[in-house]
């Protein structure tokens, strides 16, 4: 039979509250297991909008939002 392994939900911390791992690095060893363009839907989308409708420089927390979310995916931003 095939693996019985089921993915773990993802929880994306708002900008407005810090993450409890927050500083912590994941494994130096563990690979993204999406696309870049793929991962973390939800703050980009956010972070998309606010760009769009606000300019970037008054998107800062939705910019870090995001970084924060890539990082728990393993990406290097």
């Amino acid at each position: 039979m095939g693996s019985s392994e089921v993915p773990l939900p993802v929880v994306v911390p708002s900008p407005e509250i810090p993450a409890a791992n927050e500083g912590s690095a994941p494994a130096s060893d563990s690979k993204p297991k999406k696309k870049i363009c793929c991962a973390c839907p939800d703050t980009k989308r956010l972070r998309d909008e606010c760009i769009v409708e606000h300019g970037e420089s008054a998107c800062t927390k939705w910019v870090e939002a995001h970084k924060r979310c890539l990082r728990a995916e393993g990406f290097n931003v």
